[in-house]
């Protein structure tokens, strides 16, 4: 097919992530990507902002991820998970073992972030009914956040300005605090963050199984900074009223917020840790729940407890050994001083566009960099208006956010902040115009 035939069948034929069939956003076929960059059937190179959802950490076409896909192709591309196992599989368990809190021993691995959240979940409530206390049946969690598109994840999404609203009266009801308010770094903690969320597990521990939360950045639901001290006193709640805790790090996860997981920012342990997505460097789709001990033991305490769930391509060796090779890398990289790098030049760079009337914030936390607008951008027009502009973002609401890939170089970084820019200042002017 030609660039306009690709383009015209996928129109007429193919859903893509939250776009409607009667009028779909434009969708922009890419022919190959290299670094940060990917070059589409039409010839343009557009610099990615976006790590493919936040996860190509090491960009794209990495010899070395390259390498332990064909190294592992040549062995086995899959195998079942049930009565077997393989190496990838357990060197990545003992990686992931060994990178995370101390309490977290044991690993399941899914097939997806959503799914991922789906295990977290059940576990949760597997664990209580085996203690006998099956009436530990509800989810506490606080308002903004999002843990995926399955039917338990949604249930734990924010239900009034999220995503999933429409399916409301047909998801479980759990218990939403209020979210945690939004704050620069070195603003003050104040006690009174914590009351909505410490009156509902005062009042509900009695049926809450566990709280489930997305570690100091929530992502999808607005991409907003909280203090550590929020997730500190979740923690000590937590332990207090005999509740499990439940940290999705499938967005934060692998240095994102600046450090190698975020729940280290408020120096805590979950009892259950979802990651997912920059797991395998942007490869392959794989996640892992990580659990304590005393959950993991829990379940099975009642000498029946076997964990309900086993998703056909569980531990994928294919996935496992780029996953392997992507922490590797990351860790033997200093990415640390690149991710400290980004946020500086994101924060320096981003910075004016707060004397736009349209902007109503602008705030960076490692490699994460957002623009939130007074009003919601047109995706019609500014996801064109972007890639004329050389660079891949994709916006949503009211935000225009980047979250580049660690190897990212400062004159690609620029790119990225000046297009931000440009488009936010055009915008701000139609609006002016119009009014």
């Amino acid at each position: 097919m030609t660039p306009e035939e690709l383009i015209a069948y996928d129109k007429d034929h193919i859903w893509h992530p939250y776009t409607s069939m009667q009028n779909p956003v434009p969708a922009f076929p890419v022919a190959s990507a290299s670094g940060v960059e990917l070059t589409l059937e039409t010839g343009e190179v557009l610099v990615d902002g976006m790590s493919s959802w936040w996860t190509a950490l090491h960009g794209y076409n990495h010899p070395v991820l390259n390498q332990a896909l064909t190294d592992q192709a040549s062995k086995m591309s899959h195998v079942m998970f049930g009565g077997l196992t393989h190496a990838p599989a357990v060197e990545l368990a003992k990686q992931l073992i060994d990178i995370t809190a101390d309490n977290l021993q044991h690993v399941f691995f899914a097939d997806s972030g959503s799914v991922g959240v789906e295990v977290s979940i059940k576990m949760a409530l597997q664990y209580w009914i085996a203690q006998d206390r099956g009436e530990k049946n509800k989810l506490l969690t606080v308002r903004s956040g999002y843990h995926g598109d399955t039917f338990a994840a949604m249930s734990v999404c924010d239900p009034v300005n999220g995503m999933h609203d429409m399916f409301t009266g047909v998801l479980i009801q759990h218990l939403f605090a209020d979210a945690p308010p939004s704050i620069k770094a070195g603003e003050p903690w104040q006690e009174s963050h914590i009351n909505s969320f410490k009156t509902l597990i005062t009042a509900h521990h009695n049926e809450i199984a566990a709280v489930i939360l997305e570690p100091m950045v929530q992502n999808a639901g607005g991409i907003r900074f909280y203090h550590p001290e929020y997730l500190q006193r979740v923690r000590e709640l937590c332990d207090e009223f005999d509740v499990l805790l439940i940290l999705d790090e499938i967005a934060t996860g692998f240095g994102r917020s600046g450090t190698l997981f975020a729940y280290e920012q408020a120096q805590i342990e979950p009892d259950i840790l979802v990651l997912g997505k920059a797991l395998t460097g942007g490869y392959m789709t794989l996640a892992a729940v990580m659990t304590s001990r005393k959950v993991a033991h829990g379940i099975g305490s009642d000498g029946q407890g076997v964990l309900m769930h086993g998703p056909t391509f569980m531990a994928n060796p294919l996935a496992c050994s780029v996953a392997l090779a992507s922490i590797k890398l990351l860790l033997e990289s200093d990415w640390q001083q690149r991710v400290l790098n980004i946020q500086q030049q994101m924060t320096d760079e981003l910075a004016k566009c707060l004397d736009l009337e349209i902007v109503a914030d602008v705030r960076t936390k490692g490699a994460i960099g957002v623009i939130q607008l007074n009003e919601a951008v047109d995706m019609h027009w500014i996801q064109p208006r972007l890639v004329e502009l050389g660079v891949w973002i994709r916006p949503f609401g009211k935000l225009l956010y980047i979250m580049p890939p660690f190897v990212i170089k400062p004159e690609q970084l620029s790119k990225l902040t000046a297009a931000m820019h440009t488009v936010v200042s055009e915008f701000d002017a139609q609006l002016t115009h119009q009014n």
